[in-house]
């Protein structure tokens, strides 16, 4: 027996009788062979942690645009926290690990420039809308690789698309995923936000704090311990964690989200994200030679969404600079 076939022999042998089992998945889009030392989901998993839209997640804004200090979230951190948290839960109930650590690294792949400020700005100017769970299928589906994609395997992709809103993933691995995410970003985001000085652990609702704890770690231990106990054909957490956490998020929407002090640059960084759309579509000629070929096929529209919904905060900034922003120049005396 290979490595491959021993692991996905001890596969068969741990996992819990809802998991899925590597030699069960249902496969890529183009076939491959096997990898004689790696499961599909393992490979899946080392495709994303080496392709470059995973790279640039170190430079994509989280929640705070452009923060001054070297701690705040970055849409990479934020994904690390979401696989940590994600695995955690999937070991407990003897799910698939290697799929569920896959999906949670590439679950933000095609989250665009400043954070859920380009998400709304490329949502109005692009004909059929953006979302980003979806974007982030295309990315390892068609434009990584040099527009090869990195052909992943079903579960990955429906994992990924499933991790927000919208239908459930077929795969209680994809439904851990999504949990995770939540509690990740809820937590890391209040972290940050009493960083930035822009609310105290002390602000927090008294009946929250009372059901869940204080502090990060312990509302991390109280949801995720909520999801291993009371997760069976299906992943949930009790009722009164879910009360708990939904009435968190909306204080959250309500001090931070919305709150002029630490989303005060979103405007100009929607702006931004405009523009580039406005004037790549414009003239699509001065795309990279990739995304030529992406417009060549599905359109100037497609093409420009690709492009800047690929940037880094400080890429984008930088390509506007050059488009809009005169340059200084200097007379030489004769």
């Amino acid at each position: 027996m290979t490595v491959r076939e021993q692991s996905e022999q001890r596969e068969r042998e741990t996992l819990a009788p809802g998991a899925v089992c590597a030699a069960d998945s249902r496969g890529r889009s183009r076939r491959e062979e096997p990898c004689p030392i790696r499961t599909c989901f393992q490979r899946d998993r080392d495709r994303i942690l080496h392709c470059k839209s995973f790279r640039r997640l170190m430079h994509k804004t989280q929640v705070f645009l452009s923060p001054e200090g070297d701690h705040y979230r970055t849409r990479l951190t934020h994904t690390l926290e979401v696989s940590q948290i994600a695995r955690t839960v999937g070991r407990a109930l003897r799910l698939n690990e290697d799929l569920i650590e896959a999906m949670a690294l590439g679950h933000d792949l095609g989250h665009t420039p400043f954070g859920h400020a380009g998400e709304r700005a490329l949502d109005e100017v692009c004909p059929k809308g953006y979302r980003h769970y979806l974007q982030s299928v295309r990315v390892a589906q068609c434009l990584e690789n040099g527009g090869q994609g990195l052909n992943l395997t079903w579960e990955v992709k429906n994992g990924i698309a499933c991790h927000t809103s919208g239908r459930e993933a077929a795969t209680l691995e994809g439904q851990v995923l999504r949990y995770a995410d939540k509690i990740a970003y809820i937590n890391h985001d209040i972290d940050d936000a009493v960083r930035a000085g822009v609310l105290s652990e002390g602000d927090l609702p008294w009946d929250v704090s009372y059901v869940l704890g204080r502090g990060k770690s312990e509302r991390i231990a109280t949801l995720t311990t909520s999801l291993i106990e009371n997760s069976s054909e299906t992943v949930a957490m009790s009722a009164e964690c879910l009360r708990a956490f939904h009435r968190l998020r909306d204080f959250m929407f309500e001090a931070v989200y919305t709150n002029p002090v630490a989303k005060g640059e979103e405007g100009k960084a929607e702006d931004v994200v405009k523009a580039l759309y406005a004037y790549f579509v414009k003239y699509p000629e001065k795309l990279p030679t990739e995304y030529k070929a992406v417009g060549e096929r599905e359109g100037a529209h497609r093409a420009a969404c690709d492009y800047i919904s690929g940037m880094s905060d400080r890429y984008a900034i930088g390509v506007y600079s050059d488009l809009f922003i005169p340059k200084s120049w200097n007379v030489m005396n004769g």
